[in-house]
């Protein structure tokens, strides 16, 4: 399969293929890529040089001069810095096309691993949030979460919701999806709290 452009495709897309497996068998992430990701949790999009060379936003000259960033940058630093966090020691990929957050939450909801009134709660305020640093915040636990029981999420999707908090009526859109894949009903809630990952 082929391996995307370096230079356009984004980080997680290097590594893994669209069906959510490796694209190579003896190429991962890198550890000390990884440990760059994870140095953006918590910083500004653009304040952490290690996080350069991974960034595929294009740049939109005109904020560049006056030393801002694009909604699109903002988002796409978070959604590094959070699969950085997630890959972190996970042997098998993270990043699976298809896989809405809301989705990867309601397997979280349902592995046992945590108590569900607390995985609510923790849903509940991402959701609420309105502002992008309080949202992060409470994926950043959240996805610690997911990274216990090994459920992936598609971070492209990711990204564009991130991108979609920074406006109010795009904001509404993201927190509708979220809650029709969380509190929605389908014959897959019923599996029991062993079962695979949430695949697309």
């Amino acid at each position: 399969m082929p391996v995307p452009n370096r230079r356009t495709a984004r980080y997680w897309s290097r590594y893994i293929a669209p069906d959510g497996t490796w694209r190579r068998k003896d190429e991962r992430p890198p550890g000390e890529d990884l440990a760059a990701l994870r140095a953006g949790l918590g910083r500004e999009a653009g304040t952490v040089p290690a996080l350069w060379p991974h960034y595929r936003s294009l740049t939109d000259d005109r904020l560049a001069r006056r030393g801002e960033i694009s909604e699109e940058q903002r988002a796409e630093h978070a959604a590094l810095a959070l699969y950085g966090l997630h890959q972190q020691a996970r042997p098998e990929p993270m990043h699976r096309p298809g896989v809405r957050l809301g989705q990867a939450l309601r397997r979280l909801h349902q592995s046992g691993k945590f108590t569900q009134e607390a995985v609510d709660r923790r849903v509940n305020a991402a959701a609420s949030a309105t502002r992008v640093s309080a949202l992060l915040n409470h994926l950043r636990g959240l996805i610690t979460q997911l990274r216990v029981i090994g459920q992936p999420i598609d971070y492209d999707l990711l990204l564009n919701d991130i991108r979609d908090w920074q406006r109010p009526e795009a904001r509404q859109r993201a927190r509708r999806r979220w809650g029709l894949d969380y509190y929605g009903w389908s014959p897959a809630d019923e599996t029991a709290p062993d079962s695979d990952p949430v695949r697309p």
